[in-house]
């Protein structure tokens, strides 16, 4: 197929434009799983080991925000970020800044969520040695989490994988700029309509390679920390 040749001659030719979307793609998909986990992390890891009224429903709401559709978070970044939001005197819808945002907002629910579910099962294995040694609260959120360290670094790669894959969220925000806002996932569906194949087919299979090497990097992580368990 002569698209497909054309795709394969981006890649391996290095074109700049391909790769500046990929660095792009990146560098936003990243900064979005660092803020999720800087958020994320200790709000799963309190939820797990601290008991309040309305608890049981804000694990509910977490979960539930798992799935949340792209579109709508999306929508209410913009509502927030446009020049009649409350955010708009910053002026950051359509740069990246926005994007970064939007996705933090898709992977923050995940990473808190799986993070609360793998501390509190190994809290009620650890509990009664932690609270026999009077370890402070403090120390037994960084315990456990170390403890679960390989089955929270499977947690950040979904959430890296959600970010990577997404596409109606930043281009809401992002706006889908030349040279500015422009992903992966939005310059596919872009290109694709305009007829430029090429173009689309090569960041198409960048963007398989770099999911399938989360996925494996996730399985990877997962059957090494089985094998030193065992």
């Amino acid at each position: 197929m002569p698209d497909s040749a054309s795709a394969w001659q981006l890649i391996i030719s290095g074109d700049a434009t391909l790769y500046a979307i990929v660095r792009l793609s990146l560098a936003v998909s990243l900064s979005a799983v660092v803020i999720a986990v800087i958020v994320g992390l200790p709000l799963g890891a309190i939820l797990a080991l601290t008991r309040f009224r309305g608890r049981t429903a804000l694990i509910v709401l977490l979960n539930g925000f798992m799935g949340l559709p792209p579109v709508v978070v999306g929508l209410t970044v913009f509502l927030l970020l446009s020049r009649s939001g409350p955010l708009g005197m910053f002026g950051l819808l359509f740069t990246p800044a926005a994007m970064v945002i939007a996705q933090s907002l898709l992977v923050v629910p995940i990473i808190a969520a799986l993070t609360r579910q793998t501390v509190e099962d190994l809290w009620h294995e650890y509990r009664d040695e932690l609270l026999a040694l009077n370890v402070s609260p403090a120390g037994r959120v960084a315990t456990l989490l170390w403890d679960s360290r390989f089955s929270l670094v499977t947690a950040l790669l979904a959430g890296f994988g959600r970010a990577a894959a997404e596409v109606g969220t930043v281009m809401i925000v992002g706006g889908n700029i030349n040279g500015f806002t422009r992903t992966m996932t939005t310059t596919i569906a872009l290109e694709t309509s305009k007829g430029d194949l090429p173009l689309a087919m090569g960041l198409g299979l960048i963007l398989i390679a770099i999911i399938l090497m989360i996925n494996a990097a996730a399985w990877g992580v997962r059957t090494w920390s089985e094998q030193k368990a065992g």
